[in-house]
């Protein structure tokens, strides 16, 4: 056994080029103990119905394979020890027992079954290289929340600065923040990049993008986003992210995040900041539209309808008929006639300025 295991430690260098250090301290101490358990395991194991590994054993090979991340190995470099330790073990066997008293199909149940322990010992370093990559993920998204929410707290420029660069994270100039549903989080990571930090916040989750150039940045995100029912919040300094993050759940608490379509792109505040104005008082706006609008009541719903729709264009275009007539798919005679009936029902109203903006405001509201 004693010679076996030289044999192996020593061989393992020359073999696998990776381990070509010192089989000394932690590392070599961990090597010796893993070739030392597994030959041992292995002489136990034949005539019984024992699993290839205990659970001591199985920690031994799983602790070994979380040993290749931290060191910054592939998990293959390990996998090709395993097996340079199997062949040596094989040859080793085959010097010590007269081999040609042995019937074929020996030597060959010998040899499977040496090599369907080593995948035995492979599998349970490949869980363990898999659970050492899944905490670093978990850890390095945690921290990467940590700064997040540093920023949105508005935590000091040092303190910022300090977390983000031992995230190895650059702190850009320009941010936009955006909010999207918990359950539509799933690749969301992956489709915004590295740049982007992304945490969760109770059914909701919150981004920060960097935001440096807008046409291209304005593409990524419509492509990222598309389909998560996002809404954006407007771009600001990062020192200031807690203001675009706000009016993100404002806009959405508003309703202007709701999708129609399920592939529905990103809602930006940006483009709808006076329906957010309008809607953050709806019963001021409601009274408003009550006054304003009164003149609409005595009609029937679908003509008053129809007149409140081509007044919004009127006042939208400040009376041009031929883009009203084109937004509205009405021949320009018939935008003459209905904006003819408005100034009957409206009369002198419509030539007033002030009158005109909470027109437009109500009506842009959705009020009709």
């Amino acid at each position: 056994m004693g010679e076996i295991v030289e044999a192996i430690i020593e061989g393992i260098p020359r073999d696998v080029p990776v381990y070509a250090m010192p089989m000394e301290g932690r590392f070599g101490q961990g090597v010796r103990q893993g070739v030392t358990l597994a030959l041992h395991r292995f002489l136990d194991l034949p005539g019984t119905r024992l699993p290839a590994l205990s659970e001591d054993g199985k920690w031994v090979y799983e602790n070994l394979g979380r040993g290749e991340v931290r060191s910054g190995r592939s998990l293959e470099s390990l996998l090709s020890a395993y097996r340079y330790g199997a062949r040596v073990t094989l040859r080793a066997i085959s010097r010590t027992v007269d081999v040609s008293r042995l019937a074929p199909d020996v030597i060959l149940a010998l040899g499977e079954s040496l090599f369907a322990y080593i995948d035995e010992l492979s599998a349970a370093s490949a869980q363990g290289y898999a659970l050492e990559q899944s905490d670093r993920a978990g850890e390095h998204q945690r921290r990467r929340g940590e700064v997040l929410e540093m920023i949105l707290r508005g935590e000091t420029e040092t303190g910022v600065q300090r977390a983000a660069t031992a995230l190895g994270w650059h702190l850009p100039d320009v941010v936009v923040v955006a909010t999207l549903p918990s359950s539509r989080l799933d690749g969301v990571r992956a489709a915004l990049g590295p740049d982007a930090l992304v945490a969760e916040r109770g059914t909701e989750v919150a981004v920060i993008v960097p935001f440096g150039s807008r046409s291209a940045r304005t593409r990524e995100l419509n492509r990222a986003l598309r389909g998560r029912h996002a809404v954006i919040g407007p771009a600001r300094p990062w020192q200031q992210a807690a203001e675009s993050l706000h009016l993100a759940v404002s806009a959405g608490a508003h309703g202007l995040g709701d999708p129609v379509g399920e592939d529905d792109p990103p809602v930006w505040v940006e483009d709808h900041l006076a329906e957010l104005i309008v809607q953050a008082e709806p019963l001021a706006t409601a009274d408003l539209a009550r006054r304003r609008l009164a003149p609409l009541d005595a009609l029937r719903p679908a003509v008053r309808a129809r007149l409140a729709e081509t007044l919004l264009s009127w006042l939208r275009h400040q009376g041009q008929r031929a883009p009203i007539a084109a937004e509205l798919f009405v021949h320009q005679q018939t935008v003459g006639y209905r904006v003819g009936q408005l100034k009957e029902l409206f009369g002198e109203t419509l030539d007033d300025p002030e009158a005109r903006f909470e027109l437009e405001l109500v009506l842009r509201a959705g009020h009709r």
